[in-house]
């Protein structure tokens, strides 16, 4: 398999492209009136925006990046701040049975992104109302 395909619905194109074209640092392959597309080498993407009237609520769980580094993770997250993006951010969070440093973004329609380096395994799914071990948190409901 080359790419993964994932294609969302959106409300406003021109809103949706210029997000994502800071999220991915790359621009539109294909742009129609009603459509747009985007290529990405890394990770191997195929993503497309739809245009729809209505888009209600976040119809899928979330998307995500992983990540191979700590430098990694860091560089995202400086990169997307600038731009205004950082929801928020889960160091040393335990989810999806790992030990993982994560921040999330919304695009405009309210689907979430998740940028993730893991740690470590962990025997625990994930820790209800914590950051990490040792930390409460208000935003723990996402995970995997």
């Amino acid at each position: 398999m080359k790419y993964v395909h994932v294609g969302i619905n959106v409300t406003n194109l021109e809103q949706s492209i210029g997000f994502y074209q800071k999220v991915f640092g790359a621009s539109p392959v294909k742009f129609k009136e009603d459509y747009a597309k985007f290529l990405l080498d890394e990770p191997g993407l195929n993503f497309t925006l739809n245009v729809r009237d209505e888009v209600k609520g976040n119809q899928v769980n979330h998307f995500g990046f992983q990540v191979d580094t700590r430098e990694e993770i860091a560089s995202h997250k400086a990169r997307l701040k600038k731009e205004g993006f950082l929801a928020r951010e889960e160091m040393d969070t335990i989810c999806c049975y790992a030990v993982q440093d994560k921040f999330w973004i919304k695009d405009p329609d309210g689907n979430e992104w998740e940028f993730f380096y893991t740690k470590s395994d962990s025997e625990v799914h994930k820790v209800e109302g914590n950051v990490g071990p040792n930390e409460k948190s208000p935003s723990s409901n996402t995970c995997c």
